[in-house]
């Protein structure tokens, strides 16, 4: 809530500073005033996503037109963003570097996902069983104990998981793929990703205690 240029919290009226107060007035005003604000936030998000575009994707690189192109991308996600929370903003900071942080996930969500998608879903292959000690910190000095575990947890994943429940339990379990990445990949929702995984492990749980390796649900 603001009132002449103070942040009502927690029933504390905290004065806004001049820039941060004529912000949230332009930007909640009607018309040109309102137009012209958003035109200077989207010109300050625009280059604040190129900087943090180029500082975070030396690894892997975007460069040229892919990186002008995410930057775009990042500054237009960022103002709906800033413009759906206006009412949140608490003046604990300038408006600006509160903006500022919405680049910032923006553009860690964003090249988070440009990562994974330049790595192509894969079916299991011998590889995969055999990172998947590692992958969940199973130790050789207690092989023993998980060996046939892991073999019944393979047959039950490569007999009685269809091909497509394979694919999203590998892409999210093993490998970590985030959802969003793989909803967009698979041309699905979260959802339905959430139905294929509570599928496959209810296929996998039945087996392996059919197998004597969980106890039976009661």
């Amino acid at each position: 809530m603001q009132l002449r240029g103070y942040r009502l919290r927690t029933l504390v009226l905290v004065p806004l500073d001049d820039t941060s107060a004529q912000w949230l007035t332009e930007l909640g005003a009607q018309g040109t005033v309102r137009d012209d604000a958003h035109a200077r936030l989207h010109a300050l998000l625009l280059r604040a996503a190129r900087a943090e575009v180029n500082r975070r994707s030396r690894r892997p690189a975007i460069v040229g037109v892919e990186a002008d192109d995410l930057a775009h991308q990042v500054a237009a996600d960022a103002m709906l963003a800033i413009l759906g929370k206006l009412s949140t903003f608490r003046g604990e900071s300038r408006f600006t570097t509160w903006a500022y942080k919405f680049v910032v996930l923006e553009v860690s969500a964003k090249i988070a996902r440009h990562t994974w998608t330049k790595q192509p879903l894969t079916p299991f292959d011998e590889s995969d069983w055999e990172r998947i000690p590692d992958t969940f910190g199973l130790s050789a000095e207690r092989e023993a104990e998980w060996r046939d575990l892991l073999a019944a947890s393979r047959f039950a994943i490569e007999n009685e998981l269809t091909e497509h429940q394979r694919r999203v339990f590998k892409a999210v379990v093993l490998d970590g793929r985030p959802l969003d990445v793989l909803c967009i990949e698979l041309d699905t929702n979260r959802n339905a990703i959430y139905k294929t995984l509570f599928d496959a492990r209810r296929r996998l749980r039945k087996t392996l205690v059919i197998k004597g390796y969980l106890p039976e649900d009661r």
